[in-house]
């Protein structure tokens, strides 16, 4: 897509999609250059109709990133969002069915060199309500018939992805075709909610995949603003160990033997990593930082770490690298920890 490269040979791409009016320009264009700089890399809009599709081409003059043009029901507004530029379409099967139409698509798609997101959906496939077997069987079968058409045309720059709202049908129909295709995936869990909901359904499911080894590229919805499942899918992918943007914060639960307010701690030190590393940025290591509040196993967790601090009554010991490098009153740790970690 554009100069964005998705397969296994590829980091994880992280990507999402405006919740804007597209033909809005300006709005659309300032929200998605917001999630760039959040560390978005490929940046999906919705196209409801031929303004929307025109629009593309304006808005491609100020973003950075490839835009993805979504695409229901009307075949003709793939086909102009093609047209005006779109990096790549997504096409639902659920309601862009016809044979001639899903062609025409295709032709074009391979004359301007765009691939074409397969994007089932199980809000709107049929299938699920007049077929016998699982929702997983359903949306499998359901995606390898629609491939069929696809390879009669022999055109393989093809990205697949097989949503669903309810987290075990959407893995374990992803899990049925990775075995079958050889295309990339485009992992996540549709319609989760709002973010405490839609953050743990999309770390499961999501996580679950890539732990699988399948997924090539993943967005995370949320009834909630993109900036905030961008985030998320950082997180996700370092939690995973695929890639990682900053450093990795490891800190105790807390519990009656803890002597500091070690959660205002954490949260400021996170504030001003927010700070010092830019989200956008990758790292090929994590920085590893522990924060212990108490000496049942803070020590043995902050000397395992790149650096941590292990807290007692009202004071912590700094450890680098396993070594002690001072004791500091804990109203001055995070000034301390951040010296060191500036240092590193």
């Amino acid at each position: 897509m554009g100069n964005v490269k998705i397969g296994s040979e590829y980091p994880i791409v992280i990507q999402s999609m405006t919740k804007t009016d597209t033909h809005d320009i300006e709005l659309t264009t300032r929200q998605i250059l917001e999630m760039e700089e959040a560390g978005c890399e490929l940046i999906r809009v919705a196209v409801k109709n031929r303004e929307d599709a025109k629009a593309i081409e304006d808005i491609k003059k100020n973003i950075r990133i490839p835009i993805a043009a979504d695409i229901h029901f009307d075949h003709e507004l793939a086909i102009e969002a093609i047209r005006r530029g779109a990096d790549k379409i997504r096409i639902n099967p659920g309601n862009i069915k016809s044979a001639e139409h899903i062609n025409q698509i295709i032709d074009l798609a391979e004359e301007k060199n765009v691939p074409i997101r397969i994007g089932i959906n199980s809000g709107s496939l049929e299938e699920l309500n007049t077929s016998f077997g699982s929702p997983a069987d359903i949306m499998a079968r359901a995606l390898l018939n629609y491939l069929e058409i696809f390879k009669r045309k022999s055109f393989q720059d093809i990205i697949i992805s097989v949503k669903s709202s309810d987290v075990v049908s959407t893995c374990e129909a992803y899990k049925k075709i990775a075995p079958e295709c050889d295309y990339p995936l485009h992992l996540g869990i549709t319609a989760t909610g709002l973010a405490a909901d839609g953050i743990v359904k999309s770390s499961i499911g999501i996580g679950a995949l890539l732990l699988s080894g399948i997924g090539d590229t993943i967005r995370v919805s949320l009834t909630d603003s993109g900036f905030l499942e961008i985030e998320t899918a950082k997180r996700i992918l370092a939690a995973t160990g695929m890639r990682h943007f900053g450093p990795e914060i490891i800190a105790c639960p807390t519990c009656g033997r803890c002597e500091v307010d070690l959660i205002l701690i954490a949260k400021e030190l996170e504030e001003k990593f927010k700070k010092q590393f830019p989200a956008a940025k990758e790292y090929k290591k994590p920085l590893i930082i522990a924060i212990m509040g108490c000496v049942v196993n803070g020590p043995g967790e902050a000397k395992n770490a790149d650096i941590g601090i292990a807290f007692g009554k009202n004071k912590g010991v700094i450890f680098r690298a396993g070594k002690i490098m001072e004791t500091v009153e804990a109203s001055r740790a995070v000034e301390r920890l951040m010296k060191f970690v500036c240092r590193m």
